[in-house]
């Protein structure tokens, strides 16, 4: 299993501060202690969140790909009645990779500041958050939404306008607990519903008609 990249320097970091304790260790026991503990706690727990498992499943033209590993919040039109939103969220247990949901061409990167709401509230629509638009073949889509929560408040896109991506292919990742959404067209079928665990690019989030 890999580490994404971003999680590195923070490893790097607390693995100093490990290391640092263990040599106070040697002239203080006590004094070093503390920092060797905490040092290599922060180590395990950022080296845990960072984490990039493979995920190799490989989708149908019919299918649609989950893009993140969490909960489902809520599933149902918001607003507009050609659009069905999922809503997925991400604890700080939760691997924080975001996947593409389809094969097809990124439209756009949107980002849009707001607040730092807790994730799984329903206040957090108006969280900051990055829109990663995904249009598929003949006229569908399958839009990705990344918000952030309330603790690291930030958002990381590794496409832009233009890039063409697979389903289950990585396209971006948020910081320590957070919501993913999934826009939809209305004929679009949903397979997930709300307390569902679902896994980005392993599980089904839903299906094309035939």
């Amino acid at each position: 299993m890999g580490i994404v990249p971003e999680g590195l320097k923070l490893i790097y970091a607390a693995a100093a501060a490990a290391a640092a304790g263990g040599v106070i260790c040697v002239w203080s026991r006590w004094a070093g202690i503390p920092i060797l503990a905490l040092g290599s706690l922060i180590a395990l727990f950022t080296a845990y969140f960072f984490r990039d498992p493979e995920r190799n499943r490989v989708f149908s033209p019919e299918e649609i790909a989950c893009p993140a590993d969490g909960t489902v919040l809520s599933v149902g039109s918001e607003g507009d009645p050609d659009v069905i939103v999922v809503r997925i969220f991400l604890s700080v247990f939760n691997v924080h990779l975001q996947r593409a949901t389809i094969d097809g061409k990124i439209e756009s990167v949107t980002y849009t500041r707001g607040k730092f709401e807790i994730a799984y509230k329903p206040e957090a629509v108006k969280n900051e958050r990055n829109l990663i638009k995904i249009n598929g073949a003949n006229g569908r889509f399958a839009h990705v939404e990344q918000l952030t929560g309330s603790i690291a408040r930030r958002i990381v896109a590794y496409v832009e306008a233009g890039d063409e991506v697979k389903a289950g292919e990585r396209i971006g990742m948020i910081y320590f607990g957070s919501q993913v959404a999934v826009y939809l067209p209305k004929d679009a079928s949903v397979l997930v519903k709300p307390g569902d665990k679902v896994y980005g690019a392993e599980t089904v989030l839903g299906r094309w008609p035939r």
